[in-house]
């Protein structure tokens, strides 16, 4: 599909590519079986016709936006991108900015990627974008930016995450391409919404979930309906632009080759769904996950309520409530079983569910790693798979030398000191073994973790989700 694309607009296609390329987890969660990295592995079939071009938002970069699934800032995430394309073989042209207006960071930021060797180039903001079409395609429109020297056929233009810009960088780039007497062509493979699904598709509300901030709503595209006469999914930014990419092909062909943004689209996820009750439960779970992300978020000051909002809308659109996610109840009922101690719970992939509990020596993310092996391995819950002498140093360590208030230990360190102890214990070599088994597993704590639980969840596969709470009552809380 994508070779025949290149091949239709003469020899140079500009790729949108939505969503991750090395680590889709949301689509992997939304679909089991869709692995994080296919995207990648299909794009190596091409690796020696492949450009990728970076782009990123100056906007995100000065307000500092994180990539949630893995904790870093877009600019962070830019520079891991770099490095992961190159890492496989894929040349990586340069990194755009859009939307620049003179940010401080943003600016810094490219000052940073020149000294590091990376080509940059700035985007603007226009007035009137998408909808002023006799604007945006002019001189003082798309024709301020700055032109993005390519060389090979097939430019991919990814991001760190939605609404980075990536579609302006591509209508940028055929206008000033048509200038130059350049022909070139446009395509898109984005995975959510899926097109061929209903409106109304769990999948295609959980994609709405994950954009909650970004205000994208997904809808029936009305130049496919118009054009075709059939029903279709995109969403809100696609149908706004493609008015601007029309005229763009307009100009440099005298007429568009595609007659609606799903025609646009190159992605066929849609007829791969071999269990549509495997796929329907996993988005209602992923809608559930979104939502108890974004009230943490909110507690966190990084989201805006309306976030919230919306996937309270959409939760009654797919028929799900927090009632629905079991290991929910479970933390809480812990919680009030230990006066009201912080608690988590998770569940094993054989339906049962462990907890634990705040202790003297262990918080109760560390305590539920615990109590999980020790249910998947067989090993007794009364059992120690921990030698207290192997905790006790470095509690101590951290509250007489590194200044820590807190004794208990965290889970990166409680798995360290099981390391340690399966040594010389079979138990804790035992438990360590089923260590892969918890990929996947459901989790829930009654109190936002901090950022090295968090991360060590992340790490294990752990899809954990948390009560909109801090363990204590301060104004700062270091995550």
């Amino acid at each position: 599909m994508i070779g025949k694309r290149i091949s239709d607009f003469g020899g140079k296609l500009y790729l949108e590519f939505g969503g991750k390329l090395f680590d889709d987890f949301h689509a992997s969660r939304v679909l089991p079986g869709f692995a994080p990295d296919i995207k990648l592995k299909m794009l190596l079939t091409l690796a020696d016709r492949v450009e990728v071009v970076i782009a990123v938002s100056a906007t995100d970069i000065e307000n500092k936006k994180m990539r949630g699934d893995i904790g870093i800032t877009y600019d962070a995430e830019v520079l891991r991108l770099i490095d992961a394309f190159r890492s496989v073989g894929l040349f990586v042209g340069s990194v755009v900015i859009n939307k620049f207006s003179g940010q401080r960071l943003a600016m810094t930021f490219k000052q940073r990627l020149e000294e590091l060797g990376m080509k940059v180039y700035l985007h603007y903001p226009i007035d009137g974008y998408p909808s002023s079409v006799k604007h945006v395609v002019s001189p003082e429109g798309l024709g301020k930016n700055d032109y993005i020297e390519t060389s090979r056929p097939l430019v991919v233009v990814t991001a760190p995450g939605p609404g980075s810009g990536k579609m302006a960088t591509c209508l940028s780039q055929l206008y000033h391409e048509n200038v130059r007497g350049i022909k070139a062509g446009y395509a898109k493979y984005e995975t959510f919404p899926i097109w061929n699904l209903p409106l109304s598709h769990p999948v295609n509300l959980a994609y709405e979930a994950a954009t909650a901030d970004l205000n994208d709503v997904n809808m029936i595209d009305p130049y496919h309906l118009e054009s075709y006469g059939k029903l279709t999914v995109n969403y809100n930014r696609d149908v706004e632009s493609f008015p601007v990419l029309r005229a763009i092909f307009e100009k440099i062909y005298g007429e568009c080759p595609y007659k609606s943004p799903t025609d646009m689209g190159v992605n066929m996820a849609g007829f791969c769904i071999s269990d549509e009750d495997v796929v329907i439960n996993a988005c209602k779970n992923e809608i559930i996950r979104r939502y108890y992300k974004a009230l943490c978020d909110v507690t966190k000051g990084t989201v805006k309520s309306s976030a919230v909002n919306k996937i309270e809308l959409v939760m009654n659109q797919a028929g799900v409530s927090v009632d629905d996610r079991a290991v929910v109840k479970a933390a809480l009922e812990k919680k009030n079983a230990t006066d009201g101690k912080p608690a988590a719970a998770l569940q094993l992939p054989d339906g049962r569910i462990v907890t634990g509990k705040t202790s003297s020596l262990l918080g109760p993310s560390a305590a539920l790693l615990l109590n999980a092996l020790k249910a998947l391995s067989g090993i007794s819950h009364d059992t120690d798979v921990i030698n207290h002498s192997v905790i006790e140093p470095i509690s101590e360590l951290k509250t007489k030398n590194l200044g820590n208030h807190n004794p208990r230990l965290h889970s990166d360190e409680v798995l360290i000191a099981l390391s340690v102890s399966a040594v010389f214990d079979t138990n804790s070599r035992k438990a360590i073994e089923y260590l892969p088994m918890l990929r996947g597993c459901e989790a829930h704590s009654t109190v936002i973790l901090p950022s090295s639980d968090e991360e060590i969840f992340k790490k294990l596969g752990i899809n954990m989700t948390c009560e909109p709470e801090f363990s204590t009552k301060k104004l700062y809380h270091k995550q």
